[in-house]
């Protein structure tokens, strides 16, 4: 039972591992977040981004890899 749940814990820790480094050295690589499509208003000293496009980016690509590991 807890040989299971520690190599969950283990896949789990891997993943988030290389969703931080994507996360960090992404905006080098690719401009998430600047893509045309993404919404950037400010005004004074407020400010609204929505990164519509993305979003929609990111959305298709971890679909289609939940569909790869999990076939």
């Amino acid at each position: 039972m807890f040989h299971d749940f520690g190599r969950t814990i283990m896949v789990l820790g891997g993943a988030l591992f290389l969703i931080g480094a994507l996360v960090h050295f992404g905006g080098k690589i690719l401009p998430l977040g600047n893509l045309p499509g993404d919404f950037h208003w400010q005004s004074g000293n407020t400010s609204f981004s929505f990164p519509l496009a993305t979003s929609v980016i990111l959305s298709i690509v971890l679909t289609i890899l939940v569909n790869l590991l999990f076939r």
